[in-house]
């Protein structure tokens, strides 16, 4: 796997804001970005057993198979250089409390962030 695929919520403003963040600090080889809403995205979500009608965690790809909920994001950032250090204090949090905020985040993304009409990536 050349980069690691990241497929995201295209409609939202908290993952279209992590997305922005990212192509702002990662290096530009390291990610490929694929909204879910996407032909890529539901060809993906198909492929793995996800839900093709909503998208309920950031999933990551690589070269070590698919990543979900709060160890998904802690190996997303661990790939970028400056970041490492931070995910792997993340990781200490026993995985139950990360799991818990993130899927509470998660669940409230856009009542809290709202529903964006433009995706970051194009697609």
């Amino acid at each position: 796997m050349e980069k690691s695929v990241i497929v995201f919520d295209g409609e939202c403003n908290l993952c279209n804001g992590v997305v922005g963040w990212l192509l702002k600090f990662a290096p530009e080889d390291i990610f490929q970005f694929v909204p879910f809403q996407s032909p890529q995205g539901q060809n993906l979500l198909r492929q793995y057993g996800f839900s093709t009608n909503q998208l309920e965690t950031v999933i990551l790809f690589d070269e070590h198979g698919k990543h979900t909920h709060s160890d998904g994001f802690l190996k997303i950032i661990s790939k970028i250089p400056k970041w490492r250090l931070v995910s792997a204090l993340l990781a200490f949090i026993p995985r139950i409390v990360r799991d818990t905020i993130y899927n509470l985040a998660s669940k409230n993304r856009v009542k809290w962030f709202g529903k964006s009409q433009a995706c970051t990536i194009s697609f």
